[in-house]
């Protein structure tokens, strides 16, 4: 199987042909400067074979088939990634991404998936709305910002609805005004977990950035031990070149080096 090249290199080419594990996924993207969620970034290429390499750890320690919520699901390599190895996913992001990118990409790629793959849901979850205006019998939204979006809730499908084992985000730092609604999200969908399951412990999250503004950066980090609760500690860098190295993915050093993934966990009050 050939490695993937670096999403720095390939913002140009719409069609991506991109192997993960046994499968080989069709993600197309949008460079056209109306939302970055459009394009393949990198820290959903380093949090997709970092999530892979300690896998078996946390399906062990998860549910049957174990569920994953992902904010910023993008062009969804994440989320498929997840699945492939066994995950049910929901992938989440705003309108413009989900109808332009993320919903085709999913729909386009089920069918090179591996047969013991979990499923994937993709719905709409705006972090700017509060907890309390979410709902969870919706097939297309858990959190709309235009009320007018939202469709019947009368459902017979079944929904994939927390409690959830594994909270993950990728390229989701780049602006002062999401940091507390990102903080929040991720509290809540840990606390609705808590309380929609037997386990003592929240799900664990993974938050995966590039420290393009260190500043912000150490201020997402700060907010979510003081303000939130959040137990942080960063993924060593040794274990992230070793998944790296596992993955097949033979970068240069400086392609991403500033790549940090940092796990948060919320204790149990």
């Amino acid at each position: 199987m050939f490695s993937p090249a670096s999403a720095h290199s390939t913002k140009h080419i719409p069609l991506l042909l991109y192997p993960f594990a046994a499968s080989t996924f069709h993600l197309a993207q949008l460079t056209d400067g109306v939302s970055n969620g459009t394009a393949l970034w990198l820290g959903a290429q380093c949090l997709s074979v970092f999530l892979a390499s300690i896998n078996p750890r946390l399906v062990a320690q998860s549910g049957k088939p174990p569920r994953l919520v992902e904010l910023g699901s993008g062009i969804g390599l994440t989320a498929l990634a997840m699945s492939s190895l066994g995950w049910d996913v929901l992938a989440t992001d705003i309108p413009h991404v989900i109808s332009s990118v993320l919903a085709k990409n999913i729909q386009d790629n089920l069918n090179k998936l591996p047969p013991a793959s979990g499923t994937i849901d993709v719905r709409e979850l705006d972090w700017t709305i509060p907890p309390d205006h979410w709902t969870w019998n919706d097939t297309t939204v858990v959190a709309s910002a235009s009320s007018s979006s939202l469709p019947s809730s009368d459902v017979n499908t079944p929904l994939l609805n927390p409690p959830f084992d594994l909270i993950c985000s990728a390229d989701t730092v780049y602006t002062a005004a999401l940091v507390e609604p990102l903080l929040r999200t991720f509290h809540a969908l840990c606390t609705l977990s808590l309380a929609a399951s037997a386990s003592a412990r929240a799900p664990p999250i993974y938050l995966c950035i590039e420290r393009r503004d260190p500043a912000l950066v150490d201020r997402v980090l700060a907010d979510a031990r003081d303000t939130w609760g959040f137990t942080v500690e960063r993924v060593p860098h040794r274990k992230l070149v070793k998944a790296m190295d596992k993955g097949g993915i033979k970068w240069p050093k400086a392609e991403w080096e500033g790549v940090e993934i940092w796990k948060f966990t919320l204790p149990r009050g």
